[in-house]
C-alpha cells in the first residue's frame, strides 16, 4: 500500500533539490507555474526528477496536462504508485 505522506514528502524534496523552493512554500494548493516560479523547461527538469525517483515513464502521460498545483502532482504520483502496485 502506497503512504500519501511518504509521497508527498519526496515529491516536495524533488522541488526543494531541484528548484530550491523554501520548504515552507510548498503547500498543495500552490500554482505551479504562479506561486512556485516554475517554467516550461522546469517542467521538463520535474518530470525526469519524478521519474528518477519513483521509477515510473510518465513522460507522455495524457494526466499531466491537468496538472496545476503542487496537490496535483502529489495526486497524480499517488495514483502512479497505486497503478503500479496493480
Amino acid at each position: 500500500m502506497v503512504d500519501r505522506s511518504v509521497v508527498v514528502e519526496k515529491v516536495n524534496e524533488v522541488f526543494i533539490e531541484s528548484f530550491e523552493i523554501d520548504k515552507d512554500a510548498l503547500q498543495p494548493d500552490k500554482l505551479i507555474f504562479d506561486d512556485l516560479g516554475l517554467d516550461s523547461l522546469d517542467i521538463i527538469d520535474l518530470v525526469v526528477a519524478l521519474q528518477k525517483e519513483f521509477s515510473v515513464n510518465i513522460r507522455n502521460d495524457e494526466r499531466l496536462r491537468s496538472i496545476r498545483t503542487l496537490g496535483d502532482v502529489h495526486e497524480f504520483v499517488m495514483a502512479l504508485s497505486k497503478e503500479r502496485e496493480e
